[in-house]
């Protein structure tokens, strides 16, 4: 079977995954090279950024890498670093005959220069715009555009709506593998948020715990006007919150704090687990968001995944802008 590269940059961007969210403050990036159809050197970016993950498929290549196609997901970077070589340089010198790249570089130290270094050399070196690189990046995009973190609110409800019982009971409201893929999700943010309220009522412990991945438990922040107890950073305001270098929150609850951020506007994603149970009554999962008119709710969601897990549903949904 023959791959496109279109192809090559799918499996390049599933590889990027791996990257998240240990390689910040630099972006999780994946490299494939490949040579006539065949992988040959892979890479992703490791703890802390470095190394690039183009630097570690050309390590896996070595001499092979002389007239492959290199597929990247980011453009190559093409500034000088303390820590490490220009990406575009390593390419350059391995002597590829291609590098195709799926999302350019809004760092503008890089943006272009990288593609225009390749082709200067002779290199085939092109863009071809993917949705899947794009998507393994949004933390760093985000970041890059509106300097804050790519946002995704969870939310484990009945079908009729309720986080919990009227008397705050919700352990639980979803199964073990609903739950066990919300832990997942923790790993692949680094940092995570609840409001003031949920973190005195539950003392949320907002850990990994699953095993092998305990140290990719996210920082711990709180929507609160008060001050943050030990272990925890406190935000007061949801429309101006940067969260520092932080390229993925998660927010988890409660009520408050996601009616926060989606009345400023500032969630990208939602993660909708849903129980197949009724409760007819007690706490709902979002309050007041502020909208004047029922026309306004509509066009902002699109859903871009639905599955079972276990007994449960999870909705996905992105932001449409």
């Amino acid at each position: 079977m023959l791959f496109s590269d279109a192809d090559w940059l799918d499996a390049a961007a599933a590889l990027a995954m791996r990257g998240r969210p240990l390689s910040r403050p630099n972006p999780a990036v994946g490299a494939l090279i490949v040579q006539k159809g065949r992988v040959i050197g892979r890479g992703w970016t490791r703890v802390g950024g470095r190394p690039h993950a183009e630097a570690e498929a050309l390590a896996q290549a070595g001499e092979a890498a002389r007239g492959a196609t290199a597929y990247v997901t980011l453009e190559p970077c093409a500034h000088t670093s303390a820590r490490g070589p220009a990406c575009a340089h390593l390419l350059r010198d391995a002597g590829l005959a291609r590098v195709v790249v799926g999302c350019t570089d809004p760092d503008p130290r890089t943006a272009g220069t990288g593609i225009a270094l390749l082709q200067g050399a002779g290199i085939a070196a092109e863009l071809l715009p993917s949705d899947a690189a794009a998507r393994s990046l949004e933390g760093y995009l985000m970041r890059a555009r509106a300097v804050r973190p790519h946002t995704t609110l969870k939310l484990a409800t009945s079908l009729d709506g309720y986080i919990a019982m009227a008397d705050g009971t919700s352990q639980w409201i979803t199964g073990p593998e609903a739950r066990a893929h919300g832990h997942a999700m923790r790993a692949r943010a680094d940092c995570i948020l609840v409001g003031g309220g949920t973190l005195r009522a539950d003392a949320p412990r907002l850990n990994v715990r699953l095993s092998g991945l305990e140290q990719r438990s996210p920082a711990r922040w709180v929507l609160t006007s008060g001050a943050a107890p030990e272990g925890w950073q406190a935000v007061s305001d949801a429309g101006s919150a940067t969260f520092d270098d932080a390229q993925y929150l998660l927010i988890e609850g409660g009520a408050g704090a996601a009616a926060a951020f989606l009345a400023a506007d500032r969630v990208d994603r939602l993660l909708l687990y849903r129980a197949p149970i009724l409760l007819g009554g007690g706490r709902p999962g979002i309050g007041d968001i502020g909208l004047s008119a029922l026309a306004d709710a509509h066009g902002r969601w699109q859903l871009m995944d639905r599955r079972r897990l276990g007994s449960d549903t999870l909705d996905v949904y992105d932001r449409t802008r």
